[in-house]
């Protein structure tokens, strides 16, 4: 099972290594998590550079695809050559956005007659693709999910490990990466938010 985040120029940290972290939590033969993008390194909001691990179109291939946001979004959306590299099939794999990455499944087609969550800056250029935002922090439709809001890349993750490899796989993930004292709380608001779209 490969899931691939794709993370471009601008990504924003917490969006992409969020569900990095809990994603690689799965210890299932197989499982296999990677950052994937349309150049070897990529540069965050915040300055931090980091490596991919594999190419868009190798992406393309993954059984499950979740698009990171970040601050170039707009940018990337604009650039016809950049997004005809993204070739994605939500009849084979499950299609996940967070944040402005909902605005690339918009573009690309794939939130046609799907409402979708994004954060605040994001909402109105959604909108403008012709996609509702809801006012919550996670929705799925068959295979589809979006999330808005950095820290809602738990809830992301979560239904992505709970498609995959059951909803077990998924508690014990977020309980592990959750605070302590808080552990339950954590869990059951994230199932609590999931569950609706499983």
């Amino acid at each position: 099972m490969h899931i691939a985040i794709l993370t471009f120029e601008g990504f924003n940290e917490l969006d992409s290594l969020i569900a990095y972290g809990i994603l690689n939590r799965v210890k299932q033969p197989g499982w296999r998590v990677s950052i994937a993008g349309p150049t070897d390194k990529l540069r965050s909001m915040n300055g931090l550079v980091i490596e991919a691990q594999m190419s868009l179109e190798q992406a393309c291939a993954a059984d499950a695809v979740l698009v990171g946001s970040g601050s170039m979004t707009r940018d990337i959306v604009a650039n016809a050559q950049l997004m005809s590299r993204l070739q994605f099939d939500p009849a084979r794999q499950l299609l996940g956005a967070q944040c402005s990455g909902a605005l690339i499944l918009a573009k690309l087609g794939l939130l046609n007659e799907v409402p979708a969550c994004t954060d605040l800056t994001t909402k109105p250029w959604v909108e403008e693709a012709g996609v509702a935002v809801l006012n919550q922090p996670f929705v799925a439709k068959g295979n589809v999910a979006t999330a808005g809001g950095c820290l809602a890349s738990q809830y992301l993750a979560t239904w992505f490990i709970a498609r995959l490899a059951g909803e077990e796989a998924a508690r014990n993930a977020l309980h592990y990466v959750a605070p302590v004292g808080e552990k339950d709380l954590y869990t059951t608001r994230a199932m609590a938010n999931i569950s609706p779209f499983l």
